[in-house]
């Protein structure tokens, strides 16, 4: 009972917050791409000092895309937030998403994954690792 009030109170704090009247017109917009080993990720966001929110997609080569939105915030050099998206066609996903900007590049946090919840994300006893990036995306548009 008590995890349903828990739940309920803190998907009406997301709602509330989602809907905020925030000035969405204070983002900057910018579109990422990066390569690795065949397979080609575009991010399309827009991002200010404090959030960020967009969409993107991995291409596979020759096997499909996943495709979803992306939303998070902005502490420091580093973008938090998660994924939620359709793989290869298939059932929606939800992960965690970590972004570290540096040099004008975007580099794609590994982290290992828990459940809290039911949501997904990077268990805070183990760093996020940037330095093997799979995607390190570089600016394509402004």
């Amino acid at each position: 009972m008590i995890k349903k009030i828990i739940l309920a109170s803190l998907s009406t704090l997301a709602l509330i917050s989602c809907n905020s009247k925030e000035n969405k017109e204070k983002y900057k917009h910018a579109v990422y791409r990066a390569v690795h080993k065949g397979d080609t990720a575009v991010l399309d966001i827009h991002i200010n000092n404090k959030r960020f929110f967009g969409r993107y997609e991995v291409f596979y080569h020759k096997i499909g895309k996943d495709s979803g939105d992306v939303r998070g915030d902005m502490k420091g050099d580093t973008l938090r937030g998660d994924y939620h998206f359709i793989s290869n066609g298939g059932s929606w996903k939800r992960i965690p998403l970590a972004l570290l900007k540096k040099d004008n590049k975007l580099f794609l946090g590994k982290g290992v994954i828990g459940i809290y919840f039911n949501l997904p994300l990077f268990m805070p006893e183990v760093p996020i690792e940037y330095d093997k990036s799979e995607f390190v995306f570089e600016k394509v548009k402004e």
